[in-house]
């Protein structure tokens, strides 16, 4: 039982990672137009939606189909299929860990299936604390991905001590 109760969290991790991703990313491409900035906390904490068709920062979107596709879709696929299978046979990952690459595995495949449904990532979230912070535009799928690589690290700093 204890077995099946780790998978049920892992899975649960990756499919609410994934349908917050995509519930976010529907409401943004039927509700607002593209370039269109709406301030939500003044210019501090803006929406912009945006169509993404490279990988982080829209590194890769002038690149030709074949090595896009290789680059943005198939690597990608091994890689997250890599890390789900290390998520669920390794039994000595510690919650941390398991939560971190539950969620990176969640965003990974969200942000994945919007390059093969849609040929881009709707990325609509963009931060500007002024010259102290300013981030890319991105989405649910990227935090996700972000939050369970800080996770992964403190893991990996609790084990260390």
């Amino acid at each position: 039982m204890l077995k099946n109760n780790r998978y049920y969290k892992i899975s649960s991790l990756i499919i609410l990672s994934i349908f917050f991703d995509q519930l976010s990313k529907f409401w943004i491409r039927n509700n607002i137009e593209s370039y269109n900035e709406i301030e939500l906390i003044g210019s501090f904490f803006t929406l912009i939606r945006v169509e993404n068709s490279g990988a982080f920062l829209g590194m890769g979107s002038e690149l030709s189909y074949i090595p896009k596709l290789i680059l943005l879709i198939i690597f990608p696929i091994i890689v997250l299929v890599g890390v789900s299978i290390y998520t669920y046979m390794n039994k000595k990952l510690d919650n941390l860990s398991l939560v971190g690459f539950s969620l990176i595995i969640g965003g990974g495949v969200a942000n994945i299936f919007d390059r093969i449904v849609y040929g881009s990532v709707t990325d609509f979230l963009y931060i500007n604390l002024g010259s102290f912070l300013k981030t890319g535009i991105f989405n649910i799928a990227d935090l996700s991905v972000t939050t369970g690589i800080i996770l992964i690290i403190i893991a990996s700093f609790k084990k260390g001590n």
